[in-house]
């Protein structure tokens, strides 16, 4: 059950990065598909399944946020980058500061894969 859930947890996280990196293409465009039904709906359903599979393995694992370290801090560093998302795709005004915001959820996404394999902190 474990290697399913996973499976289904990192798909989700691909499929996550592609469609916000699209997106902020898109942004970067002015893009009329923006605006398109699927683009506001699939990254929600996406993120539902994301969410759920994420649950589903601290269950099975039997680790829970708050309690063990490094999840705690892999819940900030989801935090964190739903805000520099945010930031990115509805709040900058500029190209500048949109890739400023993409580049920074990256890095963000990517030293919350490294907690996520290592199951270590990176700070505490």
């Amino acid at each position: 059950m474990y290697t399913i859930v996973k499976h289904i947890h990192l798909t989700a996280i691909i499929i996550s990065l592609i469609l916000f990196s699209l997106r902020f293409v898109w942004a970067l465009r002015a893009s009329p598909l923006l605006q398109k039904k699927w683009v506001k709906v699939v990254p929600h359903i996406n993120d539902t399944i994301l969410l759920a599979s994420a649950l589903g393995l601290c269950v099975i694992i039997a680790q829970y946020p708050f309690v063990d370290a490094w999840l705690t801090q892999k819940v900030i560093g989801i935090i964190l980058y739903i805000l520099m998302g945010l930031w990115t795709l509805k709040w900058a005004n500029t190209a500048l500061t949109r890739s400023m915001g993409f580049v920074g959820a990256i890095v963000i996404i990517g030293l919350t894969a490294k907690i996520a394999v290592f199951k270590q902190p990176l700070f505490l």
